[in-house]
């Protein structure tokens, strides 16, 4: 599939988070136009041939900007998130870029059917909402999105007739810092995933460097039951010092796994069917690893496994797995979506 093919025929160029339909075919997200400008929406790849068969939705309901989606047929809705405008955020973050509308506030509800926008929810400003996820319940009618930047997450359900509405169900703080590139630093959560059962979701703190276990047993109410550090930009003994946290007494120690100093932040995950099994990648965006993690870049990603405590709750480091992504024959590469090919908690 060139990108001159998918700018002729959908005026669209940059594409992100990809998902089979009900019907089989293919629906790619978008998160800009040919230039790097902002642009949402999503194409369509026939399912037989994977040939593009063009833009998914009606032309007059593109939002500014998008990243990722989730559906449930049985509601006949469609959920998807903001992401970033990529010709400013392919640079990198800058700060200067707070207040400037590069980074996406909207959370947009669709018609799956008729595929037509149907409500929007504005976030915050630059709350960057960009993994957005449905429990796996084919009934269920409610999901979660993770806001990066504002380090809230929201609960979204269907309410009064086919009306959608959001309420806040996390939140994150910032910490304030000295040594970094701002006075706070947000949590930036890269990644949600919820368990097959329903039981359990799962966050990445790119920034803080910990992936983070809510019980959902109570939908409205998740509560913290693990959490573990895999990493981060609050190591002790690095160049940044927390000057006051609401959450930690004291920074992180740095994470050594098979004798070998782990770098970067949590930023991809994946989970086995069962719930045992929680995988993790730290490289988020080549120019951004760069930016806050050059040792990872240098070294090339790697990829952990977390064994998750299923009963009570808890997330442990397996301290015999690592997979080393610097030893690649052609130099270090940089990891990130992790796929079961047998089926996993994003399938």
């Amino acid at each position: 599939i060139e990108p001159v093919d998918v700018f002729w025929k959908c005026n669209k160029g940059y594409l992100s988070v990809v998902r089979s339909l009900p019907n089989g075919d293919v629906l790619i997200a978008n998160t800009g136009d040919a230039a790097g400008n902002g642009k949402g929406g999503f194409i369509m790849l026939e399912k037989e041939n994977l040939e593009l068969k063009g833009n998914w939705e009606n032309e007059c309901d593109v939002p500014p900007t998008g990243y990722d989606f989730c559906y449930q047929p049985r509601h006949n809705v469609l959920i998807s998130s903001a992401g970033a405008v990529p010709r400013r955020a392919g640079r990198g973050f800058n700060p200067d870029d707070l207040k400037k509308g590069v980074y996406g506030r909207r959370l947009n509800v669709w018609n799956l059917s008729c595929r037509s926008l149907t409500q929007c929810f504005d976030l915050g400003e630059d709350s960057l909402p960009l993994s957005v996820k449905f429990l796996h319940n084919p009934d269920a009618a409610e999901g979660y999105v993770a806001c990066a930047l504002s380090g809230i997450i929201y609960r979204f359900y269907k309410c009064e007739g086919e009306n959608w509405a959001v309420e806040e169900v996390i939140r994150i703080p910032a910490k304030d810092v000295s040594g970094w590139i701002m006075c706070k630093m947000p949590a930036f959560t890269t990644d949600l995933i919820i368990s097959t059962d329903d039981k359990f979701l799962y966050l990445c703190n790119w920034l803080h460097g910990d992936i983070r276990q809510y019980e959902l047993s109570k939908h409205c109410k998740p509560r913290l039951v693990g959490q573990v550090f895999v990493g981060g930009s609050i190591l002790r003994g690095g160049p940044v010092t927390v000057c006051r946290d609401e959450e930690l007494k004291c920074q992180p120690e740095p994470l050594v796994v098979k004798c070998k100093r782990i770098y970067g932040g949590p930023s991809k995950m994946q989970l086995s069917l069962d719930g045992k099994r929680l995988y993790v990648t730290n490289s988020f965006y080549s120019t951004w690893d760069k930016q806050f993690y050059p040792n990872v870049v240098r070294e090339g990603s790697v990829m952990l496994l977390i064994d998750v405590d299923t009963e009570k709750g808890g997330l442990t480091v397996n301290k015999n797995f690592l997979v080393d992504f610097g030893k690649e024959p052609n130099g270090p590469c940089l990891a990130h979506d992790i796929r079961f090919p047998s089926g996993d908690s994003t399938s």
